[in-house]
């Protein structure tokens, strides 16, 4: 088990990827965020670093309850007359506000199908082992960068039993693998929540982006 990596959150949220003004949770840490939550343990910036490491999640206890908040939020979209500059008298307003409590996650890494020189789970192991060599910035959050974690440590058996996110096409769970915030495109994969803590194939998720989008050829070009 020393393979597993142990983490606790007091309290978080996932929006929902198609959220607005009520933001949703999702019930369960996205491997998307996951991903995002262990490039910034190393200090990796470049989100295409460890494209091709598989992620397996897992949970301990209950399903974390849901607390509703009311909370101030900034809504607008980048544009040209702002450019960057939005007063908060003007595009900030009270909104709902899903959160997620006590949630206790344990992490699997596969990094035999990176890239990189150096896998991401060999940069895992030197950043709990010898922090001081990692160059990093700004608290370690899962989520939202106000959802500090306690910690993160190798899983011991005494944390609990763990209940494995499994792959299923007919899963009642959907999670997003990757979201692109510039092309609002992404990867989503269904999952269901194992009642054992048995680990097979299918607790594997691949982390990739999603393939450039091709251009429509002109009816012009069609014809010859």
């Amino acid at each position: 088990m020393s393979d597993l990596l142990y983490l606790e959150c007091p309290c978080t949220s996932f929006p929902r990827s198609f959220a607005r003004d009520y933001k949703e949770t999702y019930l369960y840490p996205p491997p998307s965020t996951i991903y995002g939550f262990l490039l910034s343990l190393v200090g990796e910036e470049d989100l295409t670093a460890h494209l091709g490491v598989k992620l397996a999640i897992g949970i301990i206890g209950n399903t974390p309850p849901i607390s509703r908040i009311v909370r101030k939020q900034r809504h607008h979209k980048f544009s040209k007359t702002h450019m960057g500059t939005y007063p908060p008298s003007q595009f900030s307003k009270p909104n709902f506000q899903e959160l997620l409590t006590d949630l206790r996650v344990v992490v699997k890494l596969d990094s035999t199908q990176e890239s990189a020189t150096v896998k991401l789970d060999e940069r895992v192991a030197i950043a709990l082992s010898s922090p001081e060599q990692i160059t990093r910035f700004g608290g370690l959050s899962l989520g939202e960068s106000w959802s500090l974690i306690n910690g993160i440590r190798p899983y011991r058996l005494d944390d609990g039993k763990i209940k494995w996110l499994l792959k299923d096409n007919r899963g009642l769970i959907g999670l997003p693998i990757w979201i692109d915030r510039q092309t609002t495109r992404g990867i989503f994969h269904r999952f269901t929540l194992s009642n054992s803590d048995e680990f097979d194939e299918n607790c594997w998720t691949e982390i990739k982006a999603p393939l450039p989008a091709t251009k429509a050829k002109s009816g012009s070009q069609k014809k010859k």
